[in-house]
């Protein structure tokens, strides 16, 4: 497993499709992923630190597991078919660890709004990644 980190989200309010970039956190390769505009208009609103009034699909994800006193521990980036991501959002409660097959950006965007480390299987970077030189 590589731990990454959200490097850049490229948002086109005219399109159905954003981008968002993974780069390795301790190295140089990074790669792109293509997720949908709500779950990009998400995570730029974790990134620029925004509030909403009410809570919306993720943020009442997020309530639900605190109340239920569940943590989530990481998003694992754990497989590539037919140019689809897949991924799984793993979570602590009452002791057990919980993984949940999820879609990568809304893993990553749990992931993010909670502070938990986000990963990716070594064979997906070694095959779709490239070297980021920033």
């Amino acid at each position: 497993m590589v731990e990454v980190e959200l490097a850049r989200i490229l948002i086109n309010e005219h399109s159905d499709q954003q981008i968002i970039y993974l780069r390795e956190k301790n190295g140089k390769r990074a790669f792109s992923i293509v997720i949908g505009i709500f779950e990009a208009l998400a995570i730029n609103r974790i990134i620029n630190q925004r509030k909403v009034e009410r809570p919306l699909t993720h943020e009442l994800i997020i309530d639900m597991l605190h109340s239920l006193g569940a943590k989530i521990t990481r998003c694992l980036v754990n497989d590539l078919k037919e140019n689809t991501y897949y991924a799984i959002l793993t979570l602590e409660h009452n002791g057990k660890t919980v993984e949940i097959d999820a879609r990568p950006s809304d893993s990553i965007t749990l992931a993010l709004h909670e502070n938990a480390p986000i990963f990716v299987a070594e064979s997906i970077m070694d095959k779709v990644s490239e070297v980021d030189e920033k």
